[in-house]
């Protein structure tokens, strides 16, 4: 990671860059024809799957990696059919454009082609960013629960979950270390549908699959549903995080990274 790229990332800059995109017109979709689809369960997906529940996510770049991907290298409506042939039963796509190269148009069009689960992948700090999700065909939007802790968001968590279920969206609520752990599953139900336990540590960008286990050999998960994100590369990690508690696994880099995106995905699924 080069010192440049993470000098740029803090939470605070993050939520600025999403500030910035929605000031600039980023999450504008008044043309998107959406606003009528009937949300797909995204937990519904993770609990009927009889391997492996990936949810396969198109990301081109990412704070801790830069480009992964140019846009202009692949097809990403075919990458994202080809992920969902091949098992995957959810799409994460990524929507700020800052930092990740991505654009809330992504969803608008891979909605078009494709009948499992979308999450937007996003900072969400705005009421905008949800009308946004829920007009360009997302079922989920996630909401990183360090950026409410920090007041870096317009309202709450819980107001703007409020509002995201208003909208029909279920919510995916990130959380990275012990702290946030424990303070998730203290939530209501109402306030979050997913715990994702992100891998990458926020203070330095590395990477420790050890987190998932560590969390949920300290603290009991109950009757949540945890998806463990960042840093799985293989079956053989997908397979270890299960055993530690996991119920579904978001995987982005390794995948968008692969010479045979379809095998790949495969790989994963059938881990299980």
């Amino acid at each position: 990671m080069s010192r440049f790229v993470q000098s740029r990332f803090n939470l605070k800059s993050l939520a600025d860059n999403s500030y910035r995109a929605i000031e600039e017109g980023a999450y504008d979709t008044e043309d998107y024809d959406f606003r009528s689809h009937d949300p797909i369960s995204m937990k519904n997906a993770i609990f009927s799957c009889f391997h492996a529940p990936i949810i396969t996510e198109i990301k081109f770049a990412s704070p801790s990696m830069g480009q992964i991907v140019a846009q202009t290298e692949i097809d990403f409506i075919q990458v994202a059919i080809n992920m969902i042939s091949s098992g995957s039963i959810g799409l994460s796509v990524l929507t700020q454009p800052y930092l990740f190269n991505g654009s809330i148009d992504y969803i608008y069009k891979i909605r078009q082609k494709i009948t499992v689960p979308i999450l937007m992948k996003d900072i969400i700090v705005s009421n905008i960013q949800i009308d946004a999700a829920q007009r360009a065909g997302a079922d989920c939007v996630l909401f990183i629960k360090a950026i409410f802790d920090q007041n870096l968001a317009e309202s709450s968590l819980e107001k703007l979950a409020e509002y995201a279920y208003k909208k029909g969206l279920q919510i995916l609520v990130e959380v990275h270390s012990e702290n946030e752990f424990a303070d998730c599953l203290k939530l209501e139900d109402y306030y979050r549908d997913l715990i994702g336990i992100n891998n990458r540590d926020l203070n330095n960008l590395e990477i420790d699959i050890l987190t998932t286990h560590r969390l949920l050999k300290k603290y009991d998960k109950g009757k949540n549903i945890i998806v463990s994100e960042s840093g799985i590369k293989n079956a053989d990690e997908v397979r270890y995080l299960k055993k530690a508690g996991a119920d579904a696994f978001l995987i982005g880099t390794s995948i968008m990274e692969s010479k045979d995106i379809a095998s790949k995905v495969r790989e994963l699924y059938l881990s299980i």
